[in-house]
Order: C-alpha cells, then sequence, then structure tokens
C-alpha cells in the first residue's frame, strides 16, 4: 500500500515531532501523554498528541506543567474564546430549567434558535435543523439536495474537507479521509480542482488573466454530467484559500442553469471568523444551503446546524436528520448566548479590523521573505504558506514544521494546513496587544528558519 500525504495538518509521526517530543521532562505531561496514546484508537494527526492541556481561558490553553500558549487553531470553536464566563453562566441556567428534550418534542430555547439562525441569515434562508456535529450537518444538506432535486451525484473539490463520516468524506477531497481504509465511497461524488489563485490547477499566473478558469471547469462539470443535485464547499477554503473576484457569482449561476443547489459549508468560517457573518457575504451572493457547527456552540458544547431556502422544506415524509440531541436546550442555549456575545460584543467588526492589522503587518515583515510565498486569508484566519523557492512556489513542509515548533515553543500554537501554510486563526476576542504578541512570534520563527 503506497503512503498516504496527509495535508490536513501537521503530522505526528514526523522527524520533527518525535524530536519535540523526546524534549517533554514534565512528568506529569510525559505520563498523561502515555495514558492517551494508550487508551485512544490512533489515527493520523491526533494520536500520538502533542502536548497535554488542563485549563482552557479566553485565548489561552495551558498544559499541566503550567505552560501556558496562545491558541491560533482551537479546531475553530473558540470565536469567542475559551470559557467566556457569560455563556457558562447562561448554560449553568439552562441546565437547572430544562436539561434534555426528546427530538418528537418541542421546547422554546431549541425554537429560539431556529428564529434567531433565520434573522442572521440573508434571503430566503430559513428552515433548520440541528445536528451534534459539522459532519452530520453535511450528511443533512447531502440528503435534503436529494429530496429537492430527485438527483444524487454531487461535485466538491479536490483537497477539501466536509467531515469523516462517509458521505461526508466522499465529497471531502482529503486523502486522509478518502482513501485507501475507506473503501468504496458515495457513487457520483464528482470532483474538480478548487480554484488557489497562488497555485493554479490550470496553469494560469493569476486572476487577472485567467478568465475564472476554475469556475469555468465547475460549469463545465455541470454540463457534461448533467444532474447534478449539489455543489457543496467552503465559500473560503480554510487553509486559508481566497476565491478569486466573481468566482462565487459565476458558479452559482452555473449551478442555477444546471438546475443544481449550491451548499455552502461554513462550519469553520462562519459567524464572524472572515470579519462578515457569514464568509460568503464577502462574494454578494446567497447560497441554497447553509450548514453552520464548531464556533456556534461557543466552544463549550457541540452543536452544528443546516439553514435551508424556506422553499426546500419539502422531505418531510422522509428522516434526513433525526438526531437524539436534535433539539436539546442545553447546546441550543450555548448556540444563543453564543450569537448573542458575537452581537453584543461587536466580533465580526473585530475580526475585520485586527485580521487588516495582521496580514497588513505580516506582508511589511515578511513579504519579502525567500521563504515566504503567498500571505492571504480574510478577517481573522489567516496563513502564511512557506515555499522553498518563491517564484517556483515550491511547498517546504519540513521548513514549516519547524517554523511551527519553534513558534510553540514560545508559546503560540495554530494548525499547519495543506502541508506548508502556517494557518493562524485566534479567537474573535483577541486584544490587539495579543495579537501584535503573536505575530511577534512568528516572524522571529519565520526569520530565524534554516532551510
Amino acid at each position: 500500500m503506497p503512503a498516504t500525504i496527509h495535508t490536513e495538518g501537521e503530522p505526528n509521526t514526523s522527524a520533527a515531532r518525535k524530536d519535540w517530543s523526546s524534549k517533554e521532562t514534565d512528568a506529569a505531561a510525559i505520563g498523561l501523554l502515555q495514558r492517551d496514546a494508550d487508551a485512544f484508537l490512533h489515527q493520523s494527526l491526533s494520536s500520538p498528541c502533542v502536548s497535554t492541556i488542563a485549563k482552557a481561558e479566553g485565548i489561552w490553553i495551558e498544559d499541566v506543567a503550567g505552560r501556558r500558549f496562545m491558541d491560533f487553531h482551537g479546531n475553530s470553536v473558540h470565536h469567542i474564546g475559551y470559557g467566556h464566563p457569560r455563556l457558562v453562566a447562561a448554560i449553568k441556567d439552562q441546565l437547572d430549567q430544562l436539561s434534555f428534550s426528546p427530538r418528537r418534542f418541542t421546547n422554546d430555547v431549541s425554537v429560539a434558535l431556529a428564529e434567531r439562525l433565520e434573522k442572521i441569515t440573508p434571503g430566503n434562508l430559513g428552515k433548520t435543523l440541528f445536528t451534534t456535529g459539522g459532519s452530520d450537518a453535511n450528511e443533512v444538506a447531502l440528503r435534503l439536495a436529494r429530496a429537492a432535486t430527485g438527483r444524487f451525484k454531487t461535485l466538491s473539490f479536490w483537497d477539501s474537507f466536509h467531515g469523516a463520516g462517509f458521505g461526508a468524506a466522499s465529497v471531502g477531497g482529503e486523502a486522509t479521509f478518502r482513501s485507501h481504509i475507506a473503501g468504496p465511497l458515495l457513487p457520483g461524488a464528482e470532483h474538480v480542482a478548487p480554484f488557489h489563485c497562488y497555485h493554479c490547477a490550470y496553469g494560469h499566473s493569476g486572476p487577472e488573466n485567467c478568465g475564472l478558469a476554475c469556475a469555468k471547469m465547475v460549469d463545465y462539470v455541470l454540463q457534461r454530467e448533467g444532474d447534478v443535485a449539489a455543489v457543496i464547499a467552503e465559500p473560503m477554503r480554510a487553509v486559508p484559500v481566497v476565491p478569486p473576484a466573481g468566482y462565487w457569482k459565476s458558479v452559482q449561476e452555473a449551478c442555477h442553469r444546471h438546475g443544481t443547489l449550491l451548499i455552502m459549508d461554513e462550519i469553520p468560517t462562519g459567524l464572524g471568523k472572515t470579519g462578515e457573518m457569514f464568509a460568503f457575504q464577502h462574494d454578494d451572493f446567497i447560497p441554497d444551503i447553509v450548514t453552520l457547527g464548531k464556533a456556534l456552540g461557543g466552544g463549550i458544547l457541540p452543536i452544528a446546524a443546516v439553514v435551508a431556502r424556506r422553499d426546500l422544506d419539502l422531505a418531510g415524509d422522509f428522516a434526513i436528520g433525526h438526531y437524539t440531541h436534535e433539539k436539546n436546550p442545553v447546546t441550543a442555549r450555548a448556540a444563543l448566548t453564543t450569537l448573542d456575545i458575537i452581537e453584543d460584543e461587536g466580533l465580526v467588526e473585530c475580526a475585520a479590523t485586527l485580521g487588516t492589522h495582521a496580514q497588513d503587518r505580516l506582508r511589511e515583515t515578511l513579504g519579502t521573505h525567500p521563504n515566504v510565498g503567498d500571505i492571504r486569508g480574510r478577517g481573522l484566519m489567516f496563513g502564511i504558506e512557506i515555499v522553498f523557492d518563491k517564484d517556483a512556489r515550491t511547498p517546504a513542509p519540513e521548513l514549516a514544521e519547524q517554523i511551527y515548533y519553534s513558534c510553540l515553543s514560545n508559546g503560540l500554537s495554530f494548525k499547519i494546513s495543506a502541508g506548508n501554510v502556517l494557518t493562524l486563526s485566534p479567537p474573535l476576542t483577541i486584544s490587539r496587544n495579543d495579537l501584535d504578541e503573536a505575530l511577534s512570534i512568528v516572524e522571529n520563527a519565520v526569520q530565524g528558519c534554516k532551510p
């Protein structure tokens, strides 16, 4: 069996990881890491773990030895920071009022959350179903698209991630989740190359001369297939990659021409992370279905949602979700309170302002560095692509790992995406001073790297 190239995050079996692990001297940390390795099924990227955690508060995580890290990853759940006091109080209060609701019954807080999601989503998006995770939300969206169109095929993008279930992995494009042991996946799950101006699959050097070849390929496949139920994609790829201007409008027009629904997976990018409530709002279009998750539970409880056009409520004779915690009042309260905090604290605007500041600073300090190929993103989801050759744009994963572990040793945690992209995604509650401190750590690590 050929080796799988994992690009979802930093590898857990590399020489750099082994070197990092060998330097751990705290007995409690070593013991907990060993217990974890002994207790859990091992899988790529997750186990063995990189470190321990004993406390999470605001932008900070702390390990069992008392070492603190600014968390610029957080699995995209920590938009409002960890353990927000207002959220903790709301959850405790809800536990005292109503702790669970069987799905065949309703309760005020779950209905209020569905109504709130309709209020904050544009256009005719307004019918909701809750799940416990983003992977399941995407599965529901795909089922709904089948019900609405009478078709089963999908079109999605290589290198994308939509979850680990068989349906979500089928439309995803990550080898880690769909190759070898995954076996046969869903039939009709077609893929095309994603938009990526820095690494254009169609050989173009930039959006000024490509004629949106990537969007035209979507139209071409939809036309040739003729019976695709849905296109599913992230509006801004969380690696991160920003779409070229006009891309999504062109794709939406193609979907309309061919009777295909457009599903936006906003699970990592939504709820203000990019400087708009939803990342698709940067591109001036409204999809047919939106999926949300991760940060919706405020970094404490798991909850995800599907929000569809009201006229797509047409699967009432079938079960398209049917989850035990579909209307859990405690998770619903967590989500409602999270939305309140985002609105009341102006966190969408904070993400826009601080994200512009961060990217402007990084372009000034690192833009000419020979190993920095691209600096990109929106709001507080931005990345630095590390390369061996700036002109050839050759990825440098080992160099990215070197920078990563240097930052980790200096109190900053983040994720490597696509093998060589330092992906920085802090909470929306971060102060400018803390953000600048983190940027200094990254700048020093990049400037001190040794190719």
